[in-house]
């Protein structure tokens, strides 16, 4: 059997997640049902991170051992054809042996979409947070700037387990604005806790809205304030790449 690694992309609204749930759609169901198709033996695949219902994901990357006499092109067909539309394969490629998607991950990329309308668009808002009223750009800005490099986000979010460490280190942070009302949110670390992404921006569009001070920021992480709570929508959510 060769080890394989695959790059994969999903909508994830009508899934409960990516990790596997008894009697629930997801992710993980489809793509160990199409592998089974194909001659695939193992009992679960390897993820690069388990998305949340709702979230959607352009770069997740899973791993698994299999017997393929074709090469990695006709794996991607192969699986493709098996899939439902809303999953499908992007890339394959054999790797090491050792491999593992989550473990051996140096980044992770977020992207978060909004949408500035008064009204609601059915169509944006598949995709997007819909806020009004608009933030202020340059607040919006300048409180991303206050997240960058490490700190303990202990208020942003819950470890996947009680003894792991909430500091978490942040190289990206950064908005893209649109002339059509949207923008896009661009986040990027090593690892996250659970929920931080969303958190993250809900407290940055407070912040731009006027209604949380950018200074609270920097006190929840010296544990000297506390933010309001909330977090973003998942819908505007976007798993955009895993780098190794």
């Amino acid at each position: 059997m060769a080890p394989y690694q695959l790059t994969i992309a999903y909508d994830g609204t009508e899934f409960f997640g990516f990790q596997r749930q008894k009697n629930r759609r997801t992710v993980q169901d489809e793509l160990e049902r199409a592998l089974r198709e194909i001659g695939w033996q193992e009992r679960s695949i390897l993820s690069a991170g388990r998305t949340d219902t709702g979230v959607h994901a352009e770069g997740q990357v899973i791993a698994f051992k299999l017997d393929w006499v074709h090469c990695p092109d006709e794996l991607v067909k192969a699986l493709n054809s098996r899939l439902p539309l809303d999953v499908s394969v992007r890339t394959a490629r054999i790797t090491s042996g050792n491999f593992h998607p989550r473990y051996d991950a140096t980044t992770r990329r977020y992207r978060y979409q909004i949408v500035f309308l008064p009204e609601r668009n059915p169509i944006l808002e598949r995709y997007h947070w819909r806020v009004w009223p608009e933030p202020d750009h340059e607040m919006l800005m300048a409180a991303s700037e206050i997240i960058l490099g490490e700190h303990d986000f202990a208020e942003f979010g819950k470890p996947p387990k009680e003894e792991v460490s909430t500091i978490r280190s942040i190289f990206c942070a950064d908005w893209e604005f649109f002339e059509d009302g949207g923008a896009h949110f661009l986040i990027s670390s090593r690892a996250f806790l659970y929920h931080m992404v969303r958190r993250i921006v809900f407290l940055l569009v407070r912040v731009g809205q006027g209604k949380v001070e950018a200074i609270e920021l920097e006190k929840s992480f010296k544990k000297t304030g506390k933010l309001p709570p909330g977090i973003a929508p998942a819908h505007g959510l976007f798993l955009e790449e895993v780098n190794y």
